[in-house]
């Protein structure tokens, strides 16, 4: 397995951005993605359309240091924290239009809560690459 890290995300995270595997494809699995800024404070506060926006922005930053499009994922979960559907519905609209036509299985969920300080959103994503 090999740990990829990001020098243009926050370094204040406590995991590795994507991880890789060889296999027939190359599967590549990211770490949620948060809602920070690059000194690692949650943005969008109380905005869950502007939070997903961030971990968008944050998830192709990722990618981009990983060699992977939003094109190479196979799978996503998004979570935001919440008892609302239309919360959840917020979020998603955020996520399927950044994805367009390639509209991978995914799954949203409402959450309790999540890890960083007035967070409502994360993005997790799985990207397959030829080897």
């Amino acid at each position: 397995m090999h740990l990829i890290r990001s020098s243009s995300l926050t370094g204040t995270v406590p995991y590795a951005y994507a991880a890789t595997t060889e296999t027939p494809s190359r599967p590549v699995y990211f770490a949620g993605a948060c809602p920070l800024d690059a000194d690692g404070a949650t943005v969008a506060i109380g905005d869950v359309a502007g939070q997903a926006r961030q971990c968008l922005a944050n998830l192709r930053t990722a990618m981009r240091d990983a060699d992977v499009t939003l094109q190479d994922v196979i799978y996503t979960r998004v979570l935001v924290a919440t008892t609302s559907r239309d919360d959840l519905v917020s979020a998603w609209n955020v996520v399927a239009e950044a994805f367009g036509d390639h509209d991978v299985p995914s799954t949203l969920t409402g959450v309790t809560v999540l890890g960083y300080p007035d967070q409502l959103v994360e993005l997790e994503a799985v990207a397959a690459l030829p080897s």
